[in-house]
């Protein structure tokens, strides 16, 4: 099988794809119940929400800035042929992905606190 070059390592191509298979997998089954648990562990992978980087406090911001934050990773979201210079509410919301909003949105709102990219140094 032919070895492919993901993240540092080298994976055969079945293995890369059962991994991405897997986030996917965790990315669709969450819920309302798991995001209202404010106590659930910070396990996955490091540079994600749910690992290392997702404990990162949210400081020196505004509501003004947040709110900047998340109209940003709906445009960033958005197809690359798509026109940023449009209103908000003629983007493609049905060709953008959810998860993708919510990491533009962690990442902008590092970018506004000027820590991004905040991963761990040894992931960099």
């Amino acid at each position: 099988m032919k070895q492919v070059y993901v993240a540092g390592d080298k994976y055969t191509k079945a293995k890369a794809a059962k991994q991405i298979l897997e986030a996917i997998e965790d990315i669709e089954n969450i819920s309302l119940r798991d995001v209202l648990d404010r106590n659930r562990p910070y396990n996955g992978q490091p540079w994600t929400n749910d690992g290392e980087r997702g404990q990162t406090m949210v400081r020196g911001l505004t509501m003004r800035d947040v709110y900047d934050c998340l109209i940003l990773a709906f445009y960033y979201s958005a197809p690359p042929n798509y026109d940023r210079n449009c209103p908000l509410e003629d983007l493609p919301l049905a060709e953008m992905s959810l998860e993708a909003i919510c990491q533009n949105l962690g990442c902008w709102l590092e970018r506004y606190m000027g820590i991004f990219p905040n991963i761990p140094e040894r992931l960099r």
